[in-house]
């Protein structure tokens, strides 16, 4: 039996070419994390010795050899007649006397007591789950499996699927021989998810490779609809060093539709022992999982990571009868960890156009041509080299038409689904969960696929010009100051930081507003007192939060904390909102709660906003975010920017009312800098500077000031220049100032990014940093580097 059959906790990493990847891999843990708090349902494996031995015992071994030798795995419907028939010779033939004792034995075993024990019956390759092929995917999983006969069958319907046309092609395209690989069957107590949740995660962040998160995604029922992305789940990013220091570390959750999930069926054989169910509305306005099982999940990840040395793939299960967490796979992350390039590569969408469709984005790239419209496998082969293949969901089925697509767009499916780790494989850009793709999308239109705007792809009307750039940044010339970047959008921090960079210059808590959250915050404040059809709205919104307030502060907590991990520990210079009364108005619920004024530019902006009792409640919803990031979250790199401080006496209640609302200068290390925007914060640097720790200057509103013009009106945009001798005279007094009190002094306005000529001229003044909009930093750098050695 020895030879045939192993328990799992009588392996580990040493046995893949025993009982291949995922079996090793969870005698692995059972073995040698069990005491770091890693649950996983034990059971036991065939060996590939079984496997091989079942293939001489039924003549098939050479057959097989032989008949995939002379198979073209590019021809869709060879493949698929071929693959179609070994499975069949599988299917038909006997298990060898001593496999068929071995597993009855084993089986009885694991059931002891209890002969209606539910199984998962797993595959396990010999040549799977290494660190350079992922063949994620590629073979079968049959869940919730009762009874001897049953899992005989399932082990069967395992050992075929080692000839599914994915893993014949698969194995073709990443150079494995057809007769080099064995199979494994894994066979694992269930875990009861099906009344709880599941779902994937890994130890980086999946787009860009940054890796000091974990990326979780959850959703009801059993796993299988995350990993065949039948389902749009919950998405969560922890900060993997603040969570190993006690600290509450959750940076993002993202509410995912969960329209479905798997069950069992009173039938327990393979292929019907599961069923997908629809979920109740309001269970998907909330999360699945609550944040102390997102952390929890984190930790057990980062244990998992830490024992194999290298970034890892991770299936999980909740059971909803005992609460537990339980990992069922964990397997090396192939993408982005073998990505360690000098080389930053940078797709730019160089116009716009009619959005059609929008999801999930899936790779930093962007990709056009005619659409393909797929309703399902059989229509594969119509798919040809440069379409932009479009369906309501792909799996690992599709690999082979995948490589000949410019893009893919599909209707459900996550960040997580073995079709987004197979586009990222392949390098092509992939938008999923899109919902309404294969309606909206017509075959033969011609479409831009966007995934180099941040987690929205876009799919959009016509060949749009876009650039892609590569540049080298291992080893970047030194200048005297430092490059600091604009970054607004939380969405592409973790791709941001990549950059050379000293951190963050501005970070515009408005962006957040409006992308995050959408509403006014006085709509929430005072929610009760909305219209019914507001409310509805608002509630839409804030799905997955306790209350509407709690939405404001934790989305803000979101979105700061987001871009300080990614740039942690360099600074991240977040500004309080600066909307005008016309933009906040713009915001759900906002054109109750604002002015109208005849120029919002120079109206109710900025500090005069917060120190006003209209606004006060506001504010300190904002102070709320911020103190909680620094202090609970313990983000001290995240500093505070006030911007349009238009009189010293604004700059002093302000400060006063930062530090009531536990946000006082000096305290945990927190500096408070002003925006100088305003010709009367350079001629009275001094005495602003009595109440911050230093200057930023907003050279847009300050250009604009200086010169009487309006930077908005087209008539007399031509005037509008930064360089002009009045602005550089009231720039230089202010460096001029700071330098004298060794204050910080930095400059986060449009005009550096735009006219390097003035970062050089900045750089000669003695400005501390300039921080400058991501798309310019390395243009910029290299043309400051250049000018310095002329």
């Amino acid at each position: 039996m020895q030879d045939y059959v192993l328990r799992l906790d009588q392996v580990g990493m040493n046995d893949v070419e025993t009982v291949g990847g995922k079996n090793a891999s969870l005698g692995e843990m059972i073995s040698q994390l069990s005491s770091a708090g890693v649950k996983v349902p034990n059971g036991f494996a065939t060996t590939a010795e079984a496997f091989r031995d079942f293939l001489k015992h039924g003549g098939l071994e050479e057959k097989i050899n032989q008949t995939l030798k002379s198979l073209d795995a590019d021809n869709v419907i060879e493949l698929a007649d071929t693959g179609k028939m070994i499975r069949g010779w599988i299917m038909d033939a006997p298990f060898q006397p001593a496999l068929d004792q071995a597993i009855e034995t084993a089986f009885t075993e694991m059931c002891g007591d209890n002969p209606n024990l539910s199984v998962a019956v797993r595959s396990s390759a010999t040549a799977e789950d290494l660190p350079d092929a992922s063949f994620a995917g590629q073979q079968e999983t049959f869940l919730n499996i009762r009874g001897l006969d049953n899992v005989k069958h399932a082990i069967k319907e395992v050992f075929a699927s080692l000839y599914n046309d994915r893993a014949i092609s698969y194995r073709v395209h990443q150079g494995f021989e057809h007769s080099e690989v064995a199979l494994s069957a894994g066979i694992q107590r269930m875990v009861r998810s099906e009344t709880a949740a599941s779902g994937v995660m890994f130890t980086i962040d999946t787009e860009s490779g940054f890796p000091h998160v974990a990326f979780i995604t959850s959703a009801y029922g059993l796993g299988e609809t995350v990993v065949q992305g039948a389902v749009n789940p919950d998405e969560f990013y922890v900060y993997k060093p603040t969570l190993q220091m006690g600290a509450p570390a959750i940076l993002r959750r993202n509410l995912g539709a969960k329209a479905i999930k798997m069950v069992y069926t009173n039938d327990a054989s393979a292929g019907n022992a599961v069923e997908t169910v629809s979920v109740p509305v309001e269970q998907r306005n909330q999360f699945s999982i609550n944040d102390e099982d997102v952390q929890e999940l984190a930790r057990l990840a980062v244990i998992i990571e830490k024992h194999y040395g290298r970034p890892m793939d991770i299936e999980w299960a909740k059971d909803g009868d005992d609460g537990g967490l339980y990992i069922v796979q964990a397997r090396p992350e192939t993408v982005k960890s073998r990505d360690k390039s000098t080389v930053i590569e940078r797709y730019l969408l160089k116009e716009t156009g009619k959005c059609l469709v929008e999801g999930r984005s899936i790779g930093h790239r962007i990709g056009s041509g005619p659409v393909r419209i797929v309703h399902d496998i059989s229509e594969m082969h119509l798919v040809q080299p440069g379409e932009v293949l479009v369906t309501d969901m792909t799996d690992p089925d599709w690999e082979p038409v995948m490589k000949k697509a410019a893009a893919i767009v599909t209707n459900r499916g996550g960040r997580t689904c073995h079709a987004a780790i197979i586009a990222r494989e392949l390098g092509i850009p992939a938008i999923v969960g899109c919902g309404d793709a294969t309606e909206v999308l017509k075959d033969e239109q011609v479409v831009t696929v966007s995934c180099a705007e941040g987690d929205t792809g876009r799919a959009y009307e016509g060949q749009l010009d876009f650039e892609h750039q590569t540049n080298n940044v291992e080893s970047m010339p030194n200048l005297p100051f430092d490059i600091m970047m604009n970054v607004g959008n939380p969405d592409r921090a973790f791709d941001f930081q990549s950059l050379p960079n000293s951190g963050v210059g501005l970070a515009r808590l408005e962006f957040i507003i409006n992308r995050m959250i959408g509403v006014h915050p006085k709509a929430l404040l005072n929610f009760d007192e909305q219209s019914r059809d507001l409310r509805q709205t608002i509630e839409r919104r804030i799905a997955g939060y306790g209350d509407p307030v709690e939405f404001y502060v934790e989305r803000l907590v979101e979105g700061i904390s987001t871009l300080a991990a990614a740039f942690y520990p360099k600074k991240v210079i977040v500004r309080m909102s600066d909307f005008k009364s016309n933009e906040y108005g713009h915001l759900i619920g906002g054109e109750h709660y604002e002015p109208s004024e005849e120029n919002p530019m120079l109206g109710f902006r900025g500090a005069t906003r917060y120190i006003s009792e209209d606004f006060r409640d506001c504010f300190e919803l904002e102070c709320r975010a911020l103190k909680k990031v620094r202090d609970e979250m313990r983000f001290t790199n995240v500093e505070i920017m006030v911007p349009f401080v238009r009189t010293v006496g604004e700059a002093r209640q302000v400060v006063d009312l930062l530090a009531e609302n536990g946000l006082k200068r000096g305290e945990n290390g927190l500096r408070v800098i002003m925006m100088c925007e305003i010709p009367s914060n350079a001629l009275l640097a001094d005495q602003f500077l009595e109440y911050f720790d230093g200057f930023s200057i907003g050279s847009n509103d300050l250009t604009q000031l200086t010169l009487g013009l309006d930077r908005d009106s087209g008539v007399i945009a031509h005037l509008f220049d930064e360089r002009d001798d009045a602005v550089k005279q009231l720039l230089e007094m202010a460096i001029d100032a700071c330098r004298a009190q060794g204050k910080y002094i930095g400059i986060c306005g449009q005009g550096p990014s735009d006219h390097p000529d003035l970062a050089h001229w900045l750089m000669e003044k003695g400005i501390s940093s300039v921080s400058l909009n991501p798309d310019s930093v390395l243009d910029t750098w290299f043309f400051l580097s250049n000018s310095e050695n002329d």
